[in-house]
């Protein structure tokens, strides 16, 4: 398979920042009477007075080093300061350098794509800046140059002497130079400013490298510490890398560079360039050979990724030696502690940077203290991240359960309680990752996390939309309005509860899904004028909406008219297609009465034409189209104001006909012809009209 090659001539131009002994840096800060005393960070394990994770470079100067506990740095230097990292949840809480690394990254991202890579350091991709900056004011144009950007150090020019400084302002400002050099000088200028933008603004003082591609600028960025930067030109690559140790390259300082030391003699960088491509593949296969051929050439075509916030989240701790954990409990203990930190971490993301994790992760480090394979690896195991301490805490848990039993080899056995069996954990983490912003249009995104307070505005129903949106009555509701009473606010609570439910429900989902709910309901809803219009009632219903409209006590009637308009549309049909409401099986007989009832004008005309209500379903050869179908029961949802007392001669109903029906439609019309032997054949599916079937003789 081929293997894409970075550009061999990259002029992009990219910075690696280092935050300087930056955990001291904080404390320093905290505490001014510690600058320029030696100081060193330790942990809040008092043993041997604590193992250091920071020593300030005064510090090292009199031989103390990081692998030093506390009691030991100080027989070295009984000077020294040593400042405890503070504790939460008994392990060390980080909080604080999070922070103040949050500090420096906010402002190196004023000139550039900004990736944080860690607590102390950050990749800028300085190019467009950089180019800006050639284009409007080259470093050869300038009258002056800050003493900052003097004291830079350019990799391959002469350093020694009383004239190290003009050789690099003479290599910044030199006309002839190519545009590679030109862009790092440019890169080294806006470098400077940056790092004295974060002393002003933070008092911590940064290193940084500048190169070509990432790979360079990190190994420039260490070359020369404190508070300095290193350039390292294009003609000036193989230089760096020839002499430099094969271990001190990312990525080569274990496996991978052992096997480079033992199985090709590999020491140094240097040494790979007598290998070919080809060579390199065949030990290492191809991905791994064609990378160790341009990592020796220096090319590397890595991209600075637009990164501020870290990619994952985690808490970990150790428990050496004596200290190890060999019960369920204990484990559980810890990872109850474990859980709530990073549980309090996603949180916060969450709040401020509206971004959720999706994975949740658990290392730990094992023994068996019986067995010969002890050194066998306690295995990770990852499953979906439910938001929730609780709900962390119970997964940690089971990948706990899970990992050990496939690490005891008894997959079937339930291990839990404080039953010993012969191992023990010497290190515990939980992780969160796969950590994505919120997509777009996610109004109500909190309320899948957390039980608090819901931060995105709750959907608040006016009264108005109530009643528009008013559910159906039931027959005896309709009774009770009939007779003059009054629909109250505590007979809709059960349905302002499940329709505020269905309104977060709607806020919470995307808006594309919106949208296409929306253009779903517009499909299933009969349009309004074209049912009305081409209905042979129309006329009708015109006068009786016109008068009822104009009537100050009928509001919620039209109002509960409408609902029953959009509660019809909403409705799927339960018959089969082809089956018409057997309203139109006597439309016939019933459109003049109908016709009738309006020239008259009185309030007579809801009894004459309330026949047309009936809700049953009649199968037709040649039956109209949905939305003609569903024209009757839209038209007895605007004309019910009452239930009606109508009649019928029996005589006029022929037998044949009637008998030829479906068997469950012959029995409904039965019913009706015989009200006072009608049985309760009313089903659930017939629909919404079922509300204004004539009532039942006493």
């Amino acid at each position: 398979m081929p293997v894409a090659r970075p550009e061999l001539s990259d002029s992009r131009v990219i910075a690696h920042v280092d935050m300087d002994c930056f955990y001291v840096q904080v404390e320093q800060r905290k505490q001014q009477s510690l600058r320029g005393q030696p100081t060193a960070v330790v942990q809040y394990n008092s043993w041997q007075g604590g193992g250091l994770i920071a020593v300030s470079y005064e510090a090292r100067k009199f031989g103390v080093k990081r692998s030093m506990r506390g009691d030991e740095a100080k027989q070295v230097c009984p000077e020294i300061h040593l400042v405890q990292v503070p504790v939460a949840r008994g392990k060390a809480d980080l909080n604080t350098y999070r922070n103040a690394g949050s500090e420096v990254v906010s402002i190196l991202s004023r000139r550039g794509r900004c990736e944080r890579a860690s607590i102390d350091e950050v990749y800028l991709d300085l190019t467009i800046a950089a180019e800006a900056m050639l284009a409007d004011n080259p470093p050869e144009c300038l009258e002056t140059i800050s003493e900052d950007v003097v004291q830079s150090h350019v990799l391959g020019l002469e350093e020694v002497g009383s004239d190290a400084r003009e050789n690099v302002r003479h290599w910044f400002t030199r006309s002839d130079a190519s545009r590679r050099d030109k862009l790092l000088a440019c890169g080294a200028f806006i470098v400077a400013e940056l790092r004295l933008q974060v002393l002003e603004e933070t008092e911590f003082t940064c290193s940084a490298g500048i190169a070509h591609n990432k790979m360079l600028a990190k190994l420039a960025s260490g070359m020369n510490k404190p508070a300095q930067q290193t350039v390292v030109p294009f003609s000036s690559i193989s230089k760096l890398l020839r002499t430099l140790p094969i271990k001190k390259m990312k990525q080569l300082g274990g496996k991978l560079g052992t096997s480079l030391q033992i199985d090709l003699g590999v020491n140094t960088v240097g040494d790979l360039l007598q290998f070919s491509e080809e060579k390199l593949q065949e030990y290492y296969g191809v991905n791994t050979g064609s990378w160790l051929w341009n990592t020796a050439r220096g090319i590397n075509g890595e991209e600075v990724k637009e990164r501020l916030l870290p990619n994952s989240h985690g808490s970990g701790k150790t428990f050496p030696g004596p200290r190890a954990l060999k019960t369920v409990a204990s484990v559980e203990k810890w990872l109850n502690e474990l859980c709530e930190e990073l549980s309090e971490r996603l949180q916060s993301d969450l709040e401020q940077n509206k971004r959720i994790a999706h994975t949740l992760t658990l290392h730990a480090h094992a023994y068996k203290s019986n067995d010969a394979d002890s050194f066998r690896k306690f295995p990770s195991k990852s499953c979906p991240l439910r938001y929730g301490t609780s709900k962390i805490k119970e997964d940690a848990l089971s990948l706990f359960q899970a990992g050990l039993r496939e690490y005891l080899g008894q997959y079937n056995v339930k291990i839990s309680g404080n039953q010993k069996s012969g191992w023990g954990i010497t290190g515990l983490s939980v992780s969160a990752s796969k950590i994505a912003a919120i997509p777009s249009g996610t109004r109500s995104i909190m309320n899948y996390f957390h039980n608090q307070e819901e931060t995105f505005p709750q959907v608040k129903l006016s009264s108005e939309q109530l009643i528009q949106d008013a559910p159906l009555l039931s027959p005896s509701e309709e009774d009770s309005l009939e007779s003059g009473g009054h629909l109250t606010l505590q007979s809709l609570e059960p349905w302002i509860a499940c329709r505020e439910e269905n309104e977060e429900t709607k806020y919470s989902m995307p808006l594309d899904r919106q949208e296409e709910d929306k253009d779903t309901c517009k499909e299933k809803l009969p349009d309004k004028e074209t049912s009305i219009c081409s209905s042979p009632d129309a006329e009708v219903y015109r006068g009786w909406e016109k008068d009822q409209t104009e009537s100050s006590g009928d509001y919620l009637t039209v109002k509960i008219r409408d609902s029953l308009e959009s509660e019809e549309g909403k409705r799927k049909p339960n018959k089969e297609k082809g089956m018409s409401t057997i309203s139109r099986y006597f439309q016939s007989q019933l459109s003049g009465s109908l016709l009738k009832a309006e020239h008259a004008g009185t309030s007579k005309l809801s009894e004459s034409s309330s026949l047309s209500a009936c809700q049953s379903e009649l199968p037709q050869e040649n039956s109209p189209a949905r939305g003609e179908s569903s024209v009757d029961a839209h038209l007895c949802s605007q004309i019910k104001l009452k239930r009606p007392a109508w009649s019928y001669d029996i005589d006029e109903i022929d037998q044949d006909i009637l008998n030829e029906l479906p068997k469950q439609i012959q029995e409904e019309v039965q019913a009706w012809l015989r009200p006072q032997k009608r049985p309760n054949t009313v089903k659930r599916d017939l629909g919404i009209t079922r509300y204004f079937l004539p009532a039942k003789d006493k």
